[in-house]
């Protein structure tokens, strides 16, 4: 159960079909997902109007491995300790990136709204410009040598993580013909363990991209939509210098965050 991500595109667009007929085919998912009454709270692993969901989930039976073996491919948390001056991204180089500046902050729990402490929370996320720097990012947007758009933290004790950084914006890709991506920030979180990880995004309230975007649309069920949308917090916004977001990340339960295994871009 997934949430999957739009790879950086490059400058082409070799998409056929058009946002209406895109839409459409989104309107007839809804319509049979309200007609059918069983609650869908992940995203589809088939989404048709997501045109490349079919081939980013396994397709052939799963087999049970050696766990010692697969973390010998997982992740490395990397040689040292997470440092506090990582979770703010508008500090990375020797200028000041272009944008709008914002605070992004909340809270990690499991099923039961226990904090999860010392979790490991990492973001990624395109510049003001919707550009990442990505090799297959090339669209005419320009790169912000001032700004890379990765960072990590620790929550603290109450399980809260915080971040500074500039608010992204939309980008296009090429799952149809000026198809764009709302804006949004990649999160991973990871456990005790390499093999336990999840990955998620944040979108910002009032996207009028929402309801044309085949990714964000692919959780058939609108309350566990909502669960990726972070509200504006004026508590954490701070004067003259950054607006203020709140996004917390349930791990597990009914009500928990829909997740991301497609998180290649």
């Amino acid at each position: 159960m997934r949430i999957m991500t739009a790879t950086p595109t490059a400058n082409s667009d070799s998409a056929s079909a058009s946002q209406a007929e895109v839409s459409s085919e989104i309107a007839a998912i809804e319509s049979a997902y309200q007609r059918s009454g069983v609650e869908e709270t992940q995203p589809r692993l088939d989404y048709p109007p997501y045109r490349s969901s079919v081939l980013r989930h396994p397709t052939k039976d799963l087999h049970h491995v050696d766990p010692e073996g697969v973390e010998l491919w997982t992740p490395c948390f990397g040689a040292r300790d997470v440092h506090p001056l990582e979770s703010d991204l508008t500090i990375q180089h020797t200028g000041a990136p272009i944008g709008e500046r914002i605070v992004v902050t909340g809270r990690i729990v499991d099923g039961d709204g226990r904090a999860v402490r010392g979790q490991l929370v990492e973001i990624w996320q395109a510049n003001a410009g919707g550009r990442y720097i990505h090799k297959r990012d090339q669209h005419p947007s320009p790169i912000d040598p001032n700004f890379t758009g990765v960072g990590r933290c620790l929550t603290d004790d109450d399980g809260n993580y915080r971040f500074t950084t500039i608010k992204p914006g939309p980008y296009p890709w090429k799952n149809h013909h000026n198809a764009w991506r709302p804006a949004h920030i990649h999160f991973s979180l990871f456990g005790t363990e390499f093999t336990q990880r999840m990955i998620t995004q944040m979108y910002f309230p009032g996207d009028p991209l929402f309801a044309l975007d085949p990714i964000y649309q692919s959780i058939t069920d609108q309350k566990a939509r909502d669960r990726l949308v972070a509200i504006y917090d004026h508590d954490v916004t701070t004067h003259e210098w950054a607006t203020g977001y709140r996004w917390d990340i349930v791990l597990t339960g009914s009500s928990r965050t829909p997740v991301d295994e497609g998180a290649d871009r």
